[in-house]
């Protein structure tokens, strides 16, 4: 099973973006965005890129999923310029729901490597910041929408491996716990790179989704062997609902690869980044509905944003084909 590309395609280009002086002007790209709904509207948060090579997020909206405007502003995690790290860039941004309180985990690079960051939102006008994880060199981090044993829960990806030509990247997703979203602990290692295949190198994308069937999880993994091409391609895995560092089942395929043009040449060519997601409906109890529609949104070549779209039960099916 393949994801249906949107015909709109790319959905956000940097031509999307109005400028804001001093900090974007004729902005280089955006790509890589987290996705929620918010009352009636769907929201995208930006990752964009000045032709300075700084980063900043912006946030976008919607009334139906696919045509958004930008909204002219940064968006400014209140209290973050009390940290005493420096910090260069925040970048590649989830957005989780967990009873009422939107979080964002978001990449910071700071001299001694990558950091997750996390802010909250009630509104999407104000972001307040909570803190700095005080890990090792770690991204991909994505929150859980509820609590388990009382913990708050995420998979991330610690950097281990150097890529030829490329950043540090792991090959690995661990899920950690946290009573305060601050202190991590690191539980289990619930997925590894398989290597000669299609994700030889392995990250988590947008947050786990809950089903009947297990924790839905879309992930990127990354092809290496392939000269000096690294392919970035998404997949999917299903965990068990009361223990998740448990995979039932992984897809043997991936569920999209880079086949379009704005998916093929870009800044980073041959990239598709899942990294939003938007399930269409869940039922009394909180689970997706299997016929409802999950749209995901990713960045496409580090460059652009596209929209690939699939019936629940589809994505389930993937898991085990």
């Amino acid at each position: 099973m393949t994801l249906e590309r949107s015909s709109h395609n790319p959905i956000l280009t940097r031509h999307d973006i109005p400028d804001i002086p001093l900090r974007l002007t004729d902005v280089t790209s955006v790509f890589n965005p987290a996705a929620a709904r918010f009352g009636d509207a769907y929201l995208l948060m930006l990752r964009v890129q000045s032709r300075g090579r700084e980063t900043f997020l912006l946030m976008a909206e919607s009334e139906n999923g696919v045509e958004f405007a930008v909204r002219p502003e940064l968006v400014e995690f209140r209290g973050m310029g009390d940290r005493t790290r420096d910090v260069y860039h925040i970048y590649d941004p989830r957005i989780t729901e967990i009873d009422g309180v939107h979080y964002v985990m978001f990449a910071a690079d700071m001299d001694d490597g990558c950091r997750l960051g996390v802010g909250l939102t009630r509104d999407f006008d104000s972001f307040e910041f909570v803190g700095f994880g005080a890990d090792e060199d770690v991204r991909n981090g994505v929150l859980f929408p509820e609590r388990i044993d009382g913990h708050y829960v995420r998979l991330d990806r610690p950097n281990r491996v150097s890529l030829e030509g490329g950043p540090t990247s792991g090959d690995e997703i661990f899920l950690s716990t946290s009573d305060d979203l601050v202190t991590w602990t690191q539980i289990a290692s619930i997925a590894r790179g398989r290597p000669h295949y299609w994700d030889e190198r392995i990250g988590s994308g947008p947050p786990p989704i809950k089903t009947r069937d297990g924790w839905l999880h879309v992930y990127h993994g990354i092809a290496t062997h392939f000269g000096g091409s690294n392919i970035y391609q998404a997949g999917v895995m299903l965990l068990d609902l009361t223990d998740p560092t448990q995979v039932v089942a992984r897809s043997r395929n991936n569920i999209l690869e880079p086949r379009e043009m704005y998916e093929l040449v870009g800044q980073v060519p041959n990239v598709v980044f899942p990294s939003g997601v938007i399930v269409g409906r869940e039922d009394e109890e909180g689970f997706a509905v299997a016929d409802s529609t999950i749209s995901i949104y990713y960045g496409a070549a580090d460059t652009c944003i596209g929209l690939a779209t699939t019936p629940v039960a589809d994505l389930i099916a993937s898991c085990v084909d």
